[in-house]
């Protein structure tokens, strides 16, 4: 049999792709090694908010006497919050395997490798036997990456160290758990492994957590968190990894730090590696699949979506990426914009961004006008957050008044960041921006009280 389109990776972008080209009427096999859902619905996106969520509520009922709520003897069982993280798996993946079906998508439980091409199309072996389609997308996502520390793979192998697989899945809370990397993952993890009651430490070798995010939002976001009892041990890089004890230099010295439990997190790297790209002359740059904006490789008819292509790392990025490569498969013109994809640290408070900082804008060359706010401007926020400090920055482009990006800093901002980013879509000036009417009283109506100061 020849497949309109076989695609490796049942992650987002693989089983959104799959879904879409199903719905059209195509021939489709989605190939997966592990589960469906990928990395975001079992490893990441999906589990590390159901912990959140636990953790949130635990930090609330805790701190409830300030609003008025008296609450004795709150205890936390990370048992039960695993045991739910599985039954919210489960019902997520169970559900895109539904929806497959309900497509016509064959799905196939194996590893797939790109064998070559012939005149019927593309080759692919999996599971002994050979598929063959017109069409391909690469959908194969990232894994942690292992960086050559001393003592880290001896680390991983006996279970001191973890990646963010192996600990969403300890069913015991450790007493001290320091995290290697202040990015996404991190920062997450470390959040809620804190807010549960663990002593936990984050060492990052830069001089502020959070990666490319806002400085000043990051400064804000730092404060909150050692005001929960988390440490940062910032501009150190870790040298080695021993039984028990974590090993790093500071300001030129050598330190050494205990744990019982070390989380990984210092970035992804691409899953190329055995998908046998090299048979079919499938361009990498950096380890990473080059697509054009149409997720098109240097291969007519091969596209690359989701972490594989290293542009985006996004589960929302993937999905997009997905609709974009299957609509240039079916002959409707499509691309792809970076320009404004949302990216949220699920912290708390949460960090979410669109679009530029004002650092990258001016490292661009922009010409800038900044509006950066307090939150307090926002009476619900105020309500619902006894001692808030969280801000909103706006990055305008001075001499057309549009905006080039935006940042919220305040609980719950991952769900009104998207209102920014449509404004930036539409290429809307500030003065279109101000006739935006938003409800009263939502903390999402911080954008309007700041588009209102320009």
């Amino acid at each position: 049999m020849i497949y309109d389109l076989i695609i490796l990776g049942g992650g987002p972008g693989g089983y959104l792709a799959a879904e879409r080209a199903g719905q059209a009427k195509l021939k489709v096999l989605c190939i997966e090694e592990q589960h469906l859902g990928g990395t975001c619905l079992n490893e990441g996106c999906i589990p590390t908010k159901t912990l959140l969520h636990s953790g949130k509520l635990f930090a609330h009922a805790k701190q409830s006497a300030a609003y008025g709520v008296r609450a004795e003897n709150v205890t936390l069982d990370h048992s039960t919050v695993i045991d739910r993280k599985e039954k919210v798996i489960r019902t997520l993946v169970s559900g895109v395997a539904a929806t497959l079906k309900a497509s016509h998508v064959e799905v196939l439980d194996a590893r797939g490798t790109i064998t070559g091409r012939t005149a019927d199309g593309y080759t692919v072996e999996a599971a002994g036997a050979i598929y063959t389609a017109r069409n391909l997308i690469v959908a194969t996502g990232s894994s942690c990456a292992i960086p050559p520390i001393p003592g880290l793979k001896e680390g991983l192998a006996s279970g001191f160290v973890l990646t963010n697989k192996e600990i969403l899945e300890l069913c015991q809370l450790p007493e001290h758990l320091v995290v290697l990397g202040g990015g996404v993952i991190g920062l997450e993890l470390a959040t809620y492994y804190g807010m549960a009651g663990v002593e936990t430490t984050v060492v990052e070798m830069l001089d502020h957590i959070g990666g490319p995010n806002d400085k000043d939002m990051v400064k804000i976001l730092q404060k909150n968190c050692e005001a929960e009892g988390m440490h940062f041990l910032l501009n150190a890089r870790v040298t080695e990894i021993k039984d028990g004890v974590v090993v790093y230099e500071q300001d030129g010295q050598t330190h050494q730090i205990e744990a019982d439990k070390v989380l990984l997190s210092i970035g992804r790297r691409p899953n190329t590696e055995g998908a046998g790209l090299e048979n079919i002359g499938v361009l990498l740059e950096r380890g990473a699949v080059v697509t054009d904006e149409r997720l098109q490789t240097n291969v007519p008819g091969v596209y690359a979506v989701g972490d594989v292509n290293g542009k985006a790392m996004l589960a929302h990025t993937a999905c997009r990426e997905a609709e974009v490569a299957v609509n240039n498969i079916l002959g409707k013109r499509d691309r792809m914009r970076y320009n404004a994809i949302p990216s949220v640290l699920y912290t708390v408070p949460e960090l979410s961004t669109v679009g530029e900082t004002e650092e990258s804008a001016k490292a661009k060359g922009c010409d800038v006008k900044v509006i950066k706010i307090p939150m307090a401007y926002s009476g619900r926020y105020i309500a619902e957050n006894e001692g808030g400090d969280g801000i909103c920055k706006l990055v305008f482009d001075k001499c057309h008044g549009t905006l080039l990006g935006a940042q919220a800093l305040c609980n719950y901002s991952s769900e009104f960041i998207i209102a920014a980013g449509i404004c930036m879509e539409l290429e809307l000036t500030a003065d279109d921006m101000k006739e935006i009417v938003f409800p009263h009283p939502t903390v999402a109506e911080i954008l309007r009280e700041a588009v209102c100061k320009y």
